[in-house]
């Protein structure tokens, strides 16, 4: 869990509707999350909790591009900040990674996202993964590296499942694996 540096803290209620009231907000409850409108300063892709965190761990063990991302535990959904009005180039992107994109939401322009506050504590709703420091810098291989490691999430997490349907009992799996290595010598 991270908390925002006071450059995040300005950058992110520059997108309030009156960011001096929630700086002060926040100055009084640090925990408290707020309401921000999307498609002024920033967008949020929201992904389901199991494929984000797994999309999250991809693109920070790759070292790949990567702003802002919380996680709202009740929903069981990861939000991913991208630049505003990005959307066309994160789905044109998604589309050449596969034809069969798992279910998301793109909050841009009319939309609104409940981000944590500065300084959530363990067991909060809302946390940042990888909170504001600053300004996000406007890096197009976002959306793109964004766009490729959900599908690679996506798909890692369903061969996953697939191995549980066809190896239920541990015990085949492991005899298969000694099997293979057995042949292989």
């Amino acid at each position: 869990m991270q908390r925002m540096t006071r450059r995040g803290v300005e950058w992110l209620s520059a997108a309030a509707d009156d960011p001096e009231m929630c700086r002060a907000r926040w100055a009084d409850d640090p925990r408290g999350p707020r309401m921000l409108p999307t498609g002024r300063l920033f967008d949020v892709v929201a992904i389901d909790q199991r494929i984000g965190l797994e999309t999250f761990d991809l693109l920070v063990r790759r070292q790949m591009p990567l702003g802002p991302v919380m996680i709202d535990h009740a929903a069981r959904r990861v939000g991913f900040f991208l630049n505003s009005r990005w959307q066309e180039r994160f789905v044109r992107f998604l589309a050449r990674a596969t034809d069969n994109p798992p279910p998301y939401r793109y909050l841009g322009d009319n939309s609104f996202v409940v981000v944590p506050g500065p300084m959530p504590m363990s067991g909060d709703r809302y946390q940042w993964l990888r909170a504001p420091v600053r300004r996000p810098e406007a890096d197009p291989l976002r959306a793109v590296a964004l766009a490729f490691m959900f599908v690679a999430a996506a798909d890692l997490l369903a061969r996953v499942d697939h191995y549980s349907e066809q190896y239920p009992n541990p015990e085949a799996a492991t005899a298969e694996v000694l099997e293979a290595a057995a042949n292989e010598q």
